[in-house]
């Protein structure tokens, strides 16, 4: 088992179409949720998960998410620019790789949300990872149950954890939470410019080495506007 990661990438450059117009003027990362940005959400998370370091990319609105993050100290930010040119998933961390250093690092999407249950689930991430075994630990939602999902899932998950992508035609149980430690080990020999992760996740599959880990507690995919009410009450309701 390898130490909790001290690096993260967080990615926060998509356009957030499905939160118009909410994002017509606004980063969907700074759309607000039970009164706090869902980019803040994420960074408090890997403060309390002991990341020091967050390399953040951009892209649409940047300049409004470097002045939101500037003030920020733990974890401390790192901007890496896609003004340029959007890279997607993949690409974006390949272009972040020199800032994250040569250990496994939490890789996680600015809008994901979710309420923790007795242990932080970052924190069964990073114990549960094992680099010797695993390219990519993913933190899985059961598709069923979480609030504001209605897709077909994405994986099936084997006794030991290891990951096998939905059949075409089928349902699968588990949906990726947007929530990953990820191993600099798994973008060797990664394309250059954009691509989606899930082409590397697809070959660390067929290597052995993609594996998952259930979310305990709820997740909750804020995808559009209507489903920040979903949120907002199941947030009210855990803390109430």
């Amino acid at each position: 088992m390898s130490a909790a990661p001290q690096n993260a990438m967080v990615l926060a450059a998509g356009f957030g179409q499905r939160m118009r117009p909410l994002t017509d003027n606004m980063p969907k990362p700074l759309v607000k949720v039970a009164g706090k940005a869902l980019l803040d959400h994420v960074l408090d998370r890997l403060a309390d998960a002991g990341v020091t370091r967050a390399v953040v990319n951009v892209h649409y609105l940047a300049d409004q998410i470097e002045r939101h993050v500037a003030a920020r100290e733990l974890p401390r930010i790192t901007i890496s620019d896609e003004r340029g040119l959007l890279l997607d998933t993949g690409g974006g961390v390949v272009k972040a790789l020199p800032l994250l250093g040569d250990a496994p690092f939490f890789h996680i999407n600015s809008d994901t949300i979710w309420i923790d249950s007795v242990k932080p689930n970052l924190t069964r991430l990073a114990e549960t990872f094992d680099p010797e075994k695993m390219d990519a630990l993913l933190l899985l939602a059961p598709g069923a149950g979480s609030i504001g999902y209605a897709g077909r899932g994405d994986f099936t998950m084997a006794p030991d954890g290891r990951l096998a992508t939905r059949p075409e035609r089928d349902v699968a149980p588990f949906v990726y939470a947007g929530a990953a430690i990820l191993s600099p080990r798994l973008f060797i020999g990664a394309p250059s410019g954009a691509f989606s992760l899930t082409r590397l996740f697809g070959r660390a599959i067929e290597a052995g080495r993609l594996h998952g880990l259930r979310l305990e507690g709820l997740w909750m995919h804020v995808g559009t506007p209507e489903a920040i009410a979903e949120a907002e009450q199941a947030i009210a309701e855990s803390t109430g």
